[in-house]
């Protein structure tokens, strides 16, 4: 490979960078959805309904707290692995 190929290889990739960043939006931009692997009342989720308002102001969307507690939290694990994986659930255990 000769200098002035290599050179315009690195010039288009240096062209293409900015264009991922420009096309990518804010985030969030929908409800955040946080699955609580125990049940109500317990101390994970005090902690999770403590802990959901404060990210609602931080990130400006809705926290939705969704306990799926069973099977020693399985339930809930499963239903974070088959979410759309986009970064808007998360577990909280």
């Amino acid at each position: 490979m000769n200098l002035r190929r290599l050179s315009r290889i690195l010039a288009c990739c240096a062209l293409a960078a900015p264009i991922p960043a420009a096309a990518a939006e804010a985030y969030p931009v929908k409800p955040v959805r946080m699955i609580v692997a125990v049940p109500p009342g317990s101390p994970a989720d005090i902690l999770a309904r403590m802990v959901g308002p404060r990210l609602t102001e931080v990130l400006g969307q809705t926290v939705i707290i969704d306990n799926r507690p069973g099977a020693n939290g399985n339930i809930a694990y499963e239903m974070a692995a088959h979410a759309v994986p986009d970064g808007y659930t998360f577990v909280m255990d």
